[in-house]
């Protein structure tokens, strides 16, 4: 087996755009589930809305790169009010229902053959992604070293996308040492407790689930920007359940457990990938057994896996506290 190729591949995997985009809809993921306490299942959704804003805004309305930004990052926070008003007053598990619909009928929706021309259908939208590219300062060549050498298109994107990822953890650092994040803390572990001090349970836990979906937002342009295309297949209930993995496979209620927890999991994917791929094609697999066309769902088959043997023996993940992980679901 090639172990070179192999292991080269998972290494850019740790840095790569998939663990970017990851990366930041679990760190808005950490804080509505793991510091807030609410069981959102449609995260999917507002990375779907921050992709579609921009891409409607700049190839169908023709307004430039910068608007469709604050359009995708408009819609996310009105999906988050909506979303919020009629189920933050109810338990945990409502919210969970409630999202997990949203998220099917945005994808749905923008999949819809009736919006067509606004959303691109089943086939989607390009053409949105030259204005970012645009802004590129780095000449045409190729950057990095060892494994980690990118294209100068490529390396712009990462190096965005990292910076997001840094902002977005600063943020959430800052915010969950504020008062602010106390109280939100303190929500999750008992809201009873925190409404009886006086404060408005209801505004706080609508605030944590705008901001979360405000940087699944932003995962959602990184998404787009990256492939230069939105197609909503891409934006299925599956992603939400990646994103958790990705959550708890680096610590719940951890500033830097989403972004951890990304690039371990994706690194595992490639590895898994590239293993079974060279098994295959070098005969040590049997043709009954797998094929090389079958790998991709085997991976996503130890994917599961993984996840229930983690919520067994580790749920607070690699670097959580399982005191962290109590919700009250009253």
């Amino acid at each position: 087996m090639d172990w070179s190729s192999i292991l080269s591949d998972a290494a850019r995997s740790a840095i790569g755009l998939e663990t970017v985009i990851y990366g930041l809809a679990a760190i808005g993921l950490n804080v509505q589930f793991g510091y807030a306490g609410l069981l959102n299942f449609g995260q999917a959704a507002f990375v779907a809305i921050g992709a579609y804003g921009l891409a409607i805004t700049v190839t169908v309305a023709g307004f430039p790169f910068f608007v469709g930004l604050a359009v995708g990052l408009v819609g996310a926070v009105l999906l988050a009010v909506l979303l919020g008003i009629p189920t933050l007053r109810l338990r945990a598990d409502y919210l969970a229902i409630a999202t997990i619909a949203a998220a099917e009928i945005v994808r749905l929706v923008v999949r819809s053959s009736t919006l067509r021309e606004q959303t691109g259908g089943s086939s989607g939208l390009t053409g949105f992604a030259e204005g970012f590219y645009a802004l590129n300062p780095l000449p045409r060549d190729t950057y990095g070293f060892g494994p980690w050498q990118f294209s100068e298109r490529l390396t712009w994107i990462l190096l965005v996308g990292w910076v997001l990822v840094a902002l977005s953890c600063l943020v959430v650092f800052l915010l969950m040492r504020s008062p602010w994040g106390r109280v939100l803390k303190g929500i999750r572990e008992d809201e009873d407790a925190v409404r009886s001090l006086g404060k408005n349970v209801y505004a706080y836990k609508m605030q944590a689930l705008v901001l979360g979906g405000v940087i699944g937002a932003l995962a959602g342009f990184v998404f787009a920007v990256g492939r230069a295309s939105v197609q909503p297949d891409l934006y299925g209930t599956e992603l939400t359940f990646f994103v958790y993995t990705v959550l708890l496979l680096g610590g719940a209620a951890r500033v830097f457990g989403p972004v951890v927890g990304a690039a371990i999991f994706w690194v595992v994917l490639s590895l898994t990938q590239g293993v079974l791929v060279n098994m295959v094609n070098a005969g040590y697999m049997p043709s009954w057994l797998m094929t090389s066309t079958q790998v991709g769902q085997f991976r996503f088959m130890l994917v599961g896996l993984a996840l229930m043997l983690l919520m067994i023996y580790r749920p607070q993940g690699i670097f959580g506290d399982r005191r962290e992980l109590a919700i009250d679901a009253r």
